[in-house]
């Protein structure tokens, strides 16, 4: 490295975001992920004694995934390459690769290759990654906020550990604020800025765990804060506030995020909790989800789970489905605020589901069963002569407009389906039903003595 190239990097250092000065330089300085880099895990054994293979991280924005790799590169004697996937094409991974192939076969050294959000490239450059990673001509470590086992390979996932990384503790996030605005060689420390307490906490819970976003956070209010009459920069929460506008919320449709919430959601529902349920439907709300979407959900949970506990669970989500198409946005969180509060709400009951799911596997099992001869249609040409129908009797008839015949197949007398819950309406349903064949069976009993 020449002077102007020296002077270059130093200047580059000196000027860049707080977010990247700060970047942590060994393990002992990342903060959170203790799941993965307590000194007895794996990741921090395998970092520490020089033997990384290729990993994936993968995690929310700001939770350390391009620092780990960064903490390798300073502790690894392997040749370290970075690149970023949203720029780079398969030109350049050829160079590495042929580098890596010198390094490999002149002085038998390693070349590890990061590739920051690995999700943007396409299959056949992932492809073109792969013999490479599986003879070790590379170790591959990928970092991506999309769920790998969405976005990234089989192939190249089955030969690297994912290591999820989750968002930071807040308290660590506080701490990291402390040392950006008290920090006179990396952070932010010449200045004369001093935090409140009062605004820590609210900057480090609504980063959500994003480290970057808490530093920028910090770093912008130091910069635009006019000093006191005291010579510093104060720090309050309301200058925090005007820092943090809104909170961002993760949520891609097409990744994990969205199947999180929408999981939580319906189990929300499902588990006759309100509050929880208006909650995450604003979440999907607030971050664009569509309301059809959203409707159908409710749709289903109210048949799957309240199902005839209260018939009016689905009446309500069926018309809130209509309802939503017709309004649209805004309104339309109303109506799906009611419907999912009124699922959330009622009686639950999965007997309906139950029955269904275990007539089928029924059917799967045993095939088509002879249907009794009595229920058959006998109407259609040539049916009487064979003896459909015959036999059969018509339920309205007979007293509470029911009598005891064999409707299923022979074979499979006497098996329930529909076992009505102890719940809501479906008590009602359980003790008609009981009533009414208590009373056919004492009918017959009569006759028959």
């Amino acid at each position: 490295m020449d002077l102007f190239e020296y002077m270059r990097s130093t200047n580059m250092e000196k000027e860049s975001p707080l977010a990247a000065r700060m970047r942590p330089r060994t393990l002992d300085e990342v903060a959170g992920q203790e799941h993965i880099i307590g000194r007895d895990k794996l990741l921090y054994r395998a970092i520490q004694a020089d033997k990384i293979n290729s990993v994936i991280f993968y995690g929310p924005p700001g939770t350390g995934k391009t620092t780990l790799a960064r903490v390798i590169a300073n502790s690894t004697s392997a040749e370290f390459t970075q690149i970023n996937a949203t720029v780079a094409g398969k030109k350049d991974m050829e160079e590495v690769v042929g580098k890596a192939r010198e390094l490999q076969g002149m002085y038998g050294k390693r070349t590890i290759l990061f590739i920051d959000e690995i999700h943007r490239f396409n299959k056949s450059q992932q492809d073109y990654l792969l013999p490479f990673v599986e003879d070790g001509t590379i170790i591959l470590i990928g970092a991506t906020t999309e769920n790998p086992y969405f976005e990234v390979n089989g192939a190249l996932i089955s030969r690297s550990i994912i290591f999820e990384l989750k968002p930071i503790p807040s308290e660590a996030v506080k701490e990291l604020l402390r040392k950006a605005v008290y920090d006179r060689d990396r952070g932010m420390g010449s200045y004369n800025a001093v935090i409140e307490e009062e605004a820590l906490d609210f900057l480090a819970q609504l980063s959500g765990g994003d480290a970057r976003h808490a530093l920028n956070a910090i770093e912008l209010g130091i910069m635009t804060t006019q000093r006191s009459q005291d010579g510093q920069i104060h720090i309050t929460l309301e200058v925090a506030q005007e820092c943090i506008q809104k909170r961002v919320m993760r949520y891609d449709k097409n990744g994990d995020n969205h199947y999180d919430t929408i999981s939580a959601f319906i189990k929300s529902m499902r588990g006759s909790d309100p509050d929880a349920a208006v909650y995450y439907l604003a979440r999907m709300l607030y971050a664009g989800e569509s309301v059809t979407f959203i409707a159908r959900r409710i749709m289903i949970c109210a048949s799957e789970d309240v199902g005839n506990a209260d018939p009016m669970a689905l009446v309500v989500a069926a018309n809130a489905s209509l309802a939503v198409e017709r309004v649209g946005m805004p309104e339309a969180q109303i109506i799906l605020s009611q419907a999912a509060s009124y699922v959330a709400c009622a009686p639950k009951s999965n007997s309906a589901s139950a029955g269904i799911f275990a007539a089928m596997q029924e059917v799967e099992q045993s095939g088509n069963l002879p249907i009794p001869t009595h229920l058959q249609d006998a109407h259609y040409k040539g049916a009487a002569k064979l003896g459909h129908g015959t036999g059969y009797k018509y339920a309205h008839d007979y007293p509470n407009h029911y009598v005891e015949q064999q409707y299923l197949p022979y074979e499979l007398g006497g098996r329930e389906f529909y076992c009505p819950s102890g719940n809501g309406y479906e008590q009602k349903i359980r003790e008609h039903m009981k009533r009414i064949r208590r009373e056919a069976a004492e009918k017959d009993g009569e006759q028959g003595s």
